[in-house]
């Protein structure tokens, strides 16, 4: 069965070569615009791509405001502040994601709490988060107190994870009712829709990543997006180290974070912008060809787009049988030239967070043991 995969993998790559998880793909302007930047001289974090990048994502996504920042974790760090996350405080995640969300986290001080992930969403479970909720927690002058730890829950960051949408609307509606700031994590899922709408616009604010092995990419970048105003200047502000504007006085009003994107890896992002709706279509054709191929094999299933969502399948994604079978499967693959990879560690095993709030993980525990993702690259 496993040579027969390799054998499916690289016919519809057309190659013999190996063939990475995820490539990205300058098949447009990226090099007309770089030149532009470098003939500019504006190459740092101000600049006209920075500004028209800001604004066609914002466009693309449905909101009001977006501002670029060096990354995804950044964008994410910066959320969670001004979601109002303090020293001390309680987030609420998900065990099964990628590192940053967690690390976004502790950037502020805060200490993440696991609940569990839906199975056919891989996201962020509604249910686990209102049980958890119920057991542990209390509402106290419109604040969300957990009576294990006696420490605020601010703020909630679900992931929609390989770009398959969460029950992000029932998540929003827990976290309202609970006095819980949501901010998504949407570092994923660039061109994926829950219910007609795009991610990352359910929650007060979100964040988008453009890393390398994204669906766009500057080589890393990312951003923040949200429809409030005075949340979009502060953003800005606080991401170009909170400098108050003048013409050569060096005054900064607070503390602030070098984390604006540079006009040259926005010049990028234009043009990977431009290619973003052939990119999606190619990955959407490369999930039916996936799914058909998978459908006729045994103890192994492809992961499907959720119900009332839209996927951009940024990373497609196959289920084992079991932990064994998943490595036996790794390794096959990655040893006849086929890039593959477990999902992530859960967060709670790991040394940092071990020690965190965790509710009952079933879900999360199960998909780590089987979930494998198998190259993913839009093909040209």
């Amino acid at each position: 069965m496993m040579q027969k995969i390799v054998n499916f993998v690289q016919d519809i790559y057309n190659t013999k070569e190996f063939i990475s998880l995820h490539e990205p793909r300058f098949i447009g302007n990226e090099k007309k615009y770089l030149n532009e930047c470098i003939d500019s001289t504006f190459v740092s974090s101000v600049g006209k791509f920075v500004d028209e990048f800001e604004k066609k994502i914002a466009e693309f996504t449905g909101v009001k405001y977006a501002v670029a920042t060096t990354n995804g974790t950044s964008a994410l760090h910066i959320s969670l502040l001004l979601a109002g996350v303090q020293n001390g405080d309680e987030v609420i995640t998900q065990p099964l994601t990628f590192i940053a969300t967690c690390n976004a986290i502790s950037y502020c001080n805060a200490q993440p709490v696991f609940v569990d992930v839906d199975l056919d969403t891989l996201g962020l479970s509604p249910s686990s988060l209102e049980k958890f909720l119920n057991e542990n927690c209390e509402v106290k002058e419109n604040r969300c107190v957990n009576r294990i730890t006696g420490k605020i829950v601010k703020a909630c960051v679900p992931m929609h994870t390989f770009g398959h949408p969460c029950r992000i609307d029932e998540i929003k509606d827990i976290c309202d009712k609970w006095h819980i700031v949501l901010v998504e994590d949407a570092a994923e899922s660039l061109g994926s829709y829950y219910k007609g709408r795009h991610t990352g616009t359910f929650g007060k604010l979100a964040a988008i990543s453009f890393n390398g092995n994204k669906i766009i990419t500057s080589g890393g970048g990312g951003c923040i997006i949200t429809n409030d105003e005075e949340l979009a200047k502060k953003a800005k502000h606080m991401t170009t180290t909170a400098k108050v504007p003048h013409r050569w006085e060096y005054t900064h009003d607070m503390i602030g974070y070098n984390y604006r994107l540079p006009n040259i890896n926005a010049a990028l992002l234009v043009a990977q912008l431009e290619q973003l709706e052939v990119f999606l279509q190619n990955k959407r054709e490369l999930a039916k060809e996936y799914e058909g191929f998978f459908a006729d094999l045994t103890d192994i299933e492809f992961i499907k787009e959720p119900q009332d969502s839209r996927s951009n399948y940024w990373l497609h994604a196959v289920s084992l049988k079991d932990r064994a079978h998943r490595d036996a499967f790794l390794k096959f693959t990655n040893e006849n030239g086929v890039m593959t990879r477990p999902i992530w560690t859960l967060m709670n095993r790991l040394e940092m967070f071990k020690e965190c709030q965790c509710t009952d993980i079933s879900n999360s525990v199960y998909l780590e043991d089987r979930i494998v993702n198998i190259p993913s690259s839009v093909r040209i």
